[in-house]
């Protein structure tokens, strides 16, 4: 009987920008800013990260804050070179969020880095999870609700150490 492999990728993978020589896949994030995970989404490993931008804004759940109606959107946005793009940049603005997203080709030390840390913790807190770290599923649905799953973890690991 001659051995066959099974299907070594699956949906959401692709070539990685850094290591072309493998499939991957990433997870993009919108956190407050505490570190909370608000929204996710999962994308082959060669897509660019602004390509979320809108989806992932768009899936943010209403935000609770004083008295009053509760805002949807977030008043601003930190996020790194890779979103610094013009019409992005209208894009939020036209949604009531003001954009604070470092210049491509400006030196470092535009002190981004200050609030950036943010979302960097919460990708180290779900890459303790180690289903998401190495990714062994081949379906992108099982691995999206682990995601999912991570993220609703570490909500309710925000919530018992905040009361």
């Amino acid at each position: 009987m001659p051995h066959t492999s099974g299907p070594s990728k699956g949906a959401h993978t692709g070539p990685s920008p850094v290591d072309r020589a493998r499939p991957g896949s990433k997870h993009h994030l919108i956190v407050d800013r505490n570190g909370t995970p608000l929204a996710v989404s999962l994308t082959s490993g060669n897509r660019h990260d602004v390509t979320q931008l809108m989806p992932l804004l768009d899936a943010m759940p209403r935000i609770r804050g004083l008295r009053g109606r509760p805002r949807h959107r977030p008043r601003r946005l930190f996020a790194d070179r890779g979103y610094d793009f013009d019409k992005y940049r209208r894009l939020v603005r036209a949604r009531g969020i003001t954009p604070k997203i470092a210049r491509r080709g400006a030196p470092h030390g535009s002190g981004l880095g200050k609030t950036r840390w943010v979302v960097e913790r919460t990708f180290a807190w779900l890459h303790q999870f180690k289903r998401l770290r190495i990714r062994y599923e081949i379906r992108a649905d099982l691995y999206l609700g682990r995601l999912q799953l991570a993220c609703s973890i570490i909500c309710l690991r925000r919530l018992k150490t905040s009361f």
